[in-house]
C-alpha cells in the first residue's frame, strides 16, 4: 500500500506552468482563487485542515494522508493561525511549483538586469 502512495506521488505532474501558459497571469490567479474557494471552510473563509480533508477530492488530492494535509497547511501558514487565507494559498501553490518558480525567478532577474542598465 505504501508503494501505491509513493507511486502516485512520483506520477504528480506540476500543472501550474501549463495553466500559466494557457491562461496567462490573470487567468492563472483567477483559477487559483477558484481552487481556494473550493477548499475553504465557507463559514471561516479560510482553508482549515478539516475543509482541506473534506474537499481535497475535488482537486484530485483524495489520496493524501492526514499528515500530508497538515504539512501543507503548516508550510503555507505564514500567519500562524493554523489555516490558509487566500494569499497564503496562492503563495503556497507557487512555491510548490518548481517550474513556475524558476520561470518567475528568470523573469525577475531579467527585469532587474533591464533596470540596472538604465
Amino acid at each position: 500500500m505504501a508503494e501505491e502512495k509513493g507511486k502516485s506521488s512520483d506520477e504528480f505532474q506540476d500543472m501550474l506552468p501549463v495553466m500559466a501558459d494557457n491562461l496567462g497571469g490573470e487567468g492563472l490567479i483567477r483559477e487559483l482563487c477558484n481552487g481556494f474557494r473550493l477548499l475553504m471552510d465557507r463559514d471561516k473563509g479560510v482553508i482549515t485542515f478539516e475543509s482541506l480533508k473534506k474537499n481535497s477530492a475535488l482537486l484530485g488530492l483524495q489520496d493524501l494522508r492526514d499528515d500530508e494535509l497538515v504539512s501543507m497547511i503548516r508550510e503555507g501558514d505564514t500567519g500562524g493561525d493554523g489555516a490558509l487565507d487566500q494569499m497564503e494559498f496562492c503563495v503556497l501553490m507557487f512555491r510548490l511549483s518548481p517550474d513556475l518558480m524558476q520561470e518567475s525567478e528568470a523573469l525577475l532577474e531579467h527585469a532587474l538586469q533591464r533596470e540596472l542598465r538604465r
